[in-house]
């Protein structure tokens, strides 16, 4: 693991290590905050890009994380459907303190307390995603198999 690495890009190699897993943590040059961003400095479609998104159930206060594709947009109408709550998105600080990383830069894994998870079945399609790292300048590719076993997810429909 290069020393080169951020420490909250380190936390997420550590952790893709603990894992089993081959995928190697890079820090781009260019802001992949974002999944155009990220898609435009990685060199892939955008639909190959996980957004790693944090919501707050509105009654209960409960987080959720939902892994969409970058092509998509959550629809909170259909995820409160599957979930049993309405949802919404949620703010920094709630991120940062179930997450231990900052918006734009949430891996799906190496999280400070496990959550429960959403997988957009639309990344299902691709040989190979692209992750943050744990800043919004680290990325890293895995497969949509590795995505499962790391989160234990549950694959829906997001549209």
């Amino acid at each position: 693991m290069p020393d080169v690495l951020s420490p909250s890009a380190q936390r997420v190699q550590q952790a893709l290590v603990q894992h089993g897993l081959a995928g190697q943590v890079i820090e781009l040059p260019a802001s992949a905050r974002t999944a155009p961003e990220a898609a435009a400095a990685i060199g892939c479609a955008v639909g190959q890009i996980v957004k790693s998104l944090i919501f707050r159930h509105k009654h209960s206060g409960r987080p959720l994380l939902i892994l969409a594709s970058g092509a998509n947009r959550v629809n909170e109408r259909a995820v409160a459907g599957l979930v049993g709550e309405p949802i919404e998105k949620a703010d920094a600080d709630f991120v940062r303190q179930h997450t231990g990383f900052a918006i734009g830069g949430v891996p799906p894994l190496a999280l400070s307390e496990p959550l429960p998870t959403l997988i957009d079945a639309d990344l299902l399609q691709y040989a190979e995603i692209w992750a943050a790292a744990g800043t919004p300048h680290a990325v890293f590719c895995l497969t949509p198999a590795d995505l499962l076993q790391l989160t234990a997810g549950r694959v829906v429909k997001i549209t």
